[in-house]
């Protein structure tokens, strides 16, 4: 029997394209406090691992994850394995030229 190293199996993310996202989706994604909070924290950054873009130390790793898969499918971030940590940056100049202004007006406007 051949053994398969593990990381083989490591997940692979879906980005979608920029194009095929609707501004509903995206509107959603940022409405969201947690979310925004994330958003901004990898606005001021170029990159940040997972644990690195909570909003807080307190939230579950559960629902750290589906903020990301839902950042991810709004098109606002991308994720990339680096060894074993997984590295989200924002997709800004993508998102900009799908919804321009919208990613600056929504960030210069979020609550302290």
């Amino acid at each position: 029997m051949e053994v398969v190293p593990y990381i083989g199996y490591m997940a692979r993310f879906t980005h979608p394209r920029l194009e095929d996202v609707p501004l509903d989706l995206a509107l959603h994604a940022l409405a969201d406090p947690n979310r925004l909070a994330m958003v901004a924290r990898l606005a001021a950054t170029e990159r940040l691992s997972c644990t690195d873009a909570a909003p807080c130390e307190s939230i579950p790793k559960s629902t750290l994850s589906n903020h990301l898969k839902l950042l991810r499918a709004a098109g606002l971030i991308e994720t990339t394995q680096a060894g074993r940590e997984m590295i989200n940056t924002l997709r800004r100049a993508e998102f900009d030229q799908r919804f321009p202004g919208l990613l600056e007006a929504v960030l210069a406007n979020r609550p302290a």
